[in-house]
């Protein structure tokens, strides 16, 4: 493919224009109309000034305000149709509606949250038709699984998303869907085939049965936690998202079995299109997908047309029509990585291989090249999710990727013959659990190697060190041949600066956190984001109270805190922010206790702890133990459930206090898991509430607090497990209020990172936060 960048440079402006304007809706009818009229002007300025050769850079600004005006056309259009004001006030007023929905993807049972498009909305007497991508939190159908294209029923509430959000609203769906009508016979036999696989893997054994249907149609729901975590860790995760190479993968079989057939060639580039439309619903038309099957459709359409293929404008003019149809997509990180991979291996890949080849074997410049051609176009939107640097992800690549094109192939085989011929299908699935064991043991061991994951700084600044440092290090690789020389000097400098100051930060706020950070400390609440992993220790002895949503982000708290065995382990409820990081702890905790369970992904949990060693029990109030010199009581749930459905309101309870010699030595605290005002009210009323020095926070300081509870604990400090710049508003200004009131102070994860509590000598409490200086109360 030969490198043509001139219609890269428009779309990339058209892209950030549209990027930025559907985050101020109101500013989007103005913006396409002075977009349009400069769209004209400058036109109309180069028409008449033809008589003097009209410039490229010209040329190239005009495109970009055309396409720009025409995305911000398409957003205009659309975005009155994703927020329905009656919808709008509906998620305002907290009103009940009920709504019809077809779901956007398989649905597994123990899921928490699921996309389906709404196709009808009721609020009281008030009906619209609609077409809104929601996402629903809330039990899938029961069964087994519910494939794409089902139509259900579902009622709850909503909550109305940002305008830039690819979901037009979240619905909280007061209990689990009713099926109405089954998926239409053009997805179904794709939801037959898919659940084959996932039928056939399950019963293959370790990591590699799990990463099989991923890694062959993209269907992730087998892969675990823990090896997800290993996968993003490695740079291996987008092996499991379908995209150009597996696209590449099924057209270049069709077209070679058409030519072993003597097909002529407009015949095997039809048969392609219709292969690959069927393969784009197998695998359902995830961004990555949609992004690969448009530029196949492209190539396909030029090669038939006898016209030159040229790979960036190909990707470019690709990109350019999925944002006309969705200009939401300017926002999706799936979408933007895609494309940022495929160019970076379009754009780097080839000179990096030819660089490499000058002290390497030229297969083995390749190998290197393509994953690092893909790591350094990704790696400045890779810290926006994670802010850090996988130290060995192009050396896992390099070992990984030669394994990914049969485990795709084979996998992709057994899922199409095992509806015909299981056996025969079930014995290509076993051949192709081979490359994909494979690929989930390279991601396992690199994962679990010690610095496997350099600390980058987050947000903005991230991004513009990570882009500084990438284009430093090119022009220090690929100077202009006029100034080579001196380009590749000032780059070379440039780059070096940048990471001696980086490694001079980053290592100087190392050792003041390694320093300043108390050794003696009794409670730590771990920064997981928006969600709960907080840990209590006694003489040596841990309790660990939910593990967050991510195991990744635990992990790198018990890393840090040098934690390795957990004599208790306290899941309050099974909401994902509170249980779904518990794979990093699986096969090192002694003793798990459980609130209720309320469906078979909750069992599944329980079933997996208990595998793990751990002794499992459902636990409810009246029951009491010990953790080194510390007395814990559980004051809630009841048991049995009296009017109180599993779930927040159903939280484990527990409060701990020091006994003998440690009565007045340790701190005494209380954490209230989820409760909202009236459970609040109830535990309250069953148990004798005495003032203690430490107060977990209820539901990450949501508004639905019991002032009169927080009066009676009179904490000093009120812990706050939160998430920067949630969309909940937590913690919420009534929250922070009631606290402040009660002479409570608030310590919270989204500003202060990682919070230690211990006690300061002649007493008194002593807390210290990752991102402030320590503070004595």
């Amino acid at each position: 493919m030969t490198l043509d960048l001139r219609l890269a440079a428009p779309v990339v402006v058209a892209w950030i224009v549209v990027g930025v304007l559907i985050g101020a809706p109101d500013a989007l009818v103005g913006a396409a109309v002075a977009t349009w009229a400069a769209t004209v002007a400058a036109g109309g300025w180069a028409a008449l000034g033809r008589r003097h050769e009209t410039s490229g850079v010209v040329v190239v600004a005009i495109v970009a305000l055309a396409a720009s005006a025409m995305l911000l056309t398409v957003a205009a259009v659309q975005y009155p149709h994703r927020q329905p004001h009656v919808l709008v006030a509906a998620a305002h007023s907290g009103r009940y509606i009920t709504v019809t929905a077809v779901t956007a993807e398989v649905l597994h049972p123990g899921m928490k949250n699921y996309g389906v498009t709404v196709t009808e909305a009721s609020v009281g007497s008030t009906r619209i038709d609609c077409a809104l991508p929601v996402t629903v939190f809330g039990e899938p159908p029961p069964g087994e699984t519910t494939g794409i294209g089902t139509e259900l029923t579902l009622g709850g509430t909503l909550v109305a998303t940002d305008p830039a959000d690819d979901v037009s609203f979240l619905l909280f769906a007061s209990k689990p869907p009713t099926l109405v009508a089954p998926p239409p016979w053009y997805l179904d036999w794709a939801n037959g085939l898919r659940s084959g696989l996932g039928r056939a893997a399950s019963g293959l054994p370790g990591s590699g049965g799990g990463l099989l249907p991923g890694l062959a149609i993209g269907d992730t729901s087998a892969v675990s936690p823990a090896l997800g975590a290993a996968m993003k860790a490695t740079s291996l995760s987008h092996l499991t998202a379908v995209s150009g190479a597996n696209c590449a993968v099924v057209i270049a079989l069709i077209m070679l079995a058409g030519a072993a057939l003597g097909l002529s060639r407009r015949w095997r580039i039809a048969a392609s299109l219709v292969v690959l439309l069927g393969f784009v619903v197998l695998v359902t038309p995830q961004p990555s997908v949609l992004r690969s099957a448009v530029m196949a459709t492209l190539v396909l359409v030029a090669t038939a047309a006898g016209r030159p293929v040229r790979g960036v404008s190909i990707l470019s003019l690709a990109s350019v029509i999925l944002l006309a149809v969705d200009p939401w997509l300017s926002r999706s990180y799936g979408f933007i990585l895609s494309v940022l991979a495929t160019g970076g291996l379009l754009i780097l890949a080839g000179p990096i291989t030819r660089l490499l080849a000058r002290r390497l074997p030229t297969w083995v410049a390749a190998i290197v090249a393509i994953p690092l051609a893909a790591q350094l176009a990704c790696q400045p939107v890779l810290v926006l999710l994670n802010p850090v640097i996988p130290t060995y992800g192009v050396l896992a690549n390099m070992l990984a990727e030669p394994a990914a094109p049969l485990a795709t192939v084979l996998g992709l085989a057994a899922c199409l013959v095992l509806a015909p011929l299981p056996a025969i299908g079930h014995a290509i699935a076993w051949v192709a659990w081979l490359p994909a064991a494979w690929i989930a043991a390279v991601a396992q061991f690199f994962a679990g190697l010690p610095g496997s994951a350099i600390p980058w700084p987050a947000g903005a600044p991230g991004v513009a060190l990570a882009a500084l440092a990438t284009a430093a290090g090119l022009l220090a690789a690929f100077p202009p041949r006029s100034r080579a020389l001196a380009v590749r000097r000032v780059a070379s400098a440039g780059l070096a600066l940048l990471l001696v100051g980086y490694l001079g930060v980053a290592g100087g706020e190392r050792l003041r956190v390694q320093l300043g950070r108390p050794g003696d400390w009794q409670i730590a609440v771990c920064d997981v984001g928006q969600g709960d992993a907080v840990l209590v220790r006694s003489l040596g002895r841990l309790a660990l109270i939910d593990t967050g949503p991510k195991p990744e982000r635990l992990t790198r708290c018990l890393d840090s805190l040098g934690i390795g065995r957990i004599d208790l382990l306290v899941l309050t409820h099974y909401d994902l922010d509170h249980v779904g990081g518990t794979d990093a702890v699986v096969g090192r905790v002694d003793r798990a206790m459980i609130g209720p369970r309320s469906d078979a992904g909750d069992d599944r949990l329980a079933h997996q702890l208990a595998a793990s060693g751990a002794a499992v029990e459902q636990v409810s109030r009246g029951l009491t133990g010990t953790l080194g010199e510390l007395r814990w009581e559980v004051l809630w749930p009841r048991s049995p459930l009296a009017g109180v459905q599993p779930g927040n309101d159903a939280s484990v309870t527990m409060r701990f206090r020091g006994a003998g010699a440690c009565a007045s030595g340790c701190l005494s605290s209380i954490f209230l898991g989820d409760l909202g005002n009236e459970p609040q009210a109830r535990m309250m009323a069953a148990n004798r509430i005495a003032e203690v020095d430490v107060v977990k926070v209820a539901h990450h300081g949501s508004a639905d607090q019991n002032e009169d509870l927080y009066a009676k604990l009179h904490a000093t400090i009120g812990l706050i497990g939160v998430g920067a710049d949630n969309t909940y508003g937590h913690p919420t200004d009534k929250l922070l209020g009631i606290l402040a009131r009660v002479a409570t102070t608030a310590a919270r994860t989204d500003r202060d990172g990682m919070i230690l509590v211990s006690t300061r000598p002649g007493g008194g409490l002593a807390v210290w936060t990752e991102r402030s200086p320590p503070a004595l109360r």
